[in-house]
C-alpha cells in the first residue's frame, strides 16, 4: 500500500499554499494497492518535531480522518474527505496545516488499511484512534514532507 500526493513527492516540501501561510488547504492525497481485505481506511497527519517546550511529547496533530472506504483513491486538494474527522491537537475536527514555530519540520501522513469498518463519532483523538485500530492493521503506509515558515507567524 502506498500513499502519495501530485503535489510533493517524500521527503519534498509541502507547498505552501497548503499550510498556515497559505490557503491552509489540505493537499490532495491518493492511495494506490489497497489490500483486497482492508474493510476501511484511516489517515492520520502529524509533526513529531514540535519543541518539547512547547509540548512535552513533542508531537502535534494536524489531521485525522477516520471511516474512509477501502476502495476511496484518495482526498482531493481542498475538500471535505471521504470519512470522519479526528480531532487534531488544535482541537479542531478538520485539517490544520503546518505552521513551525521554530525551524523545518518533517510532517507524516500515515495510512493505515484496517480489518473491520468503524462507526465511531466525529472527534475522536489520534491516542483513541490508535488504540482501537492497533490489532487490526492489514497495512501502513507514509509520506513525508517537510515545511519551514518563509516568514514570521
Amino acid at each position: 500500500m502506498r500513499i502519495t500526493s501530485s503535489k510533493f513527492k517524500n521527503g519534498e516540501a509541502i507547498p505552501q499554499i497548503y499550510t498556515c501561510e497559505g490557503y491552509d488547504w489540505n493537499p490532495p492525497v491518493e492511495f494506490h494497492d489497497v489490500p483486497k481485505e482492508a474493510k476501511s481506511l484511516v489517515l492520520i497527519l502529524e509533526d513529531p518535531d514540535v519543541p518539547k517546550d512547547l509540548r512535552p511529547d513533542g508531537l502535534w496533530v494536524h489531521w485525522i480522518v477516520y471511516e474512509i472506504a477501502p476502495d476511496c483513491k484518495g482526498i482531493p486538494e481542498h475538500s471535505a474527505p471521504p470519512g470522519t474527522h479526528g480531532r487534531g491537537t488544535n482541537m479542531r475536527t478538520a485539517y490544520m496545516g503546518p505552521c513551525p514555530p521554530d525551524r523545518q519540520h518533517r510532517y507524516f501522513f500515515f495510512l493505515y488499511a484496517i480489518d473491520f469498518m468503524p462507526d465511531w463519532p466525529k472527534g475522536m483523538t489520534k491516542e483513541e484512534v490508535e488504540a482501537k485500530i492497533k490489532d487490526h492493521i492489514i497495512a501502513k503506509a507514509e509520506l513525508m514532507g517537510t515545511y519551514k515558515l518563509e516568514k514570521s507567524v
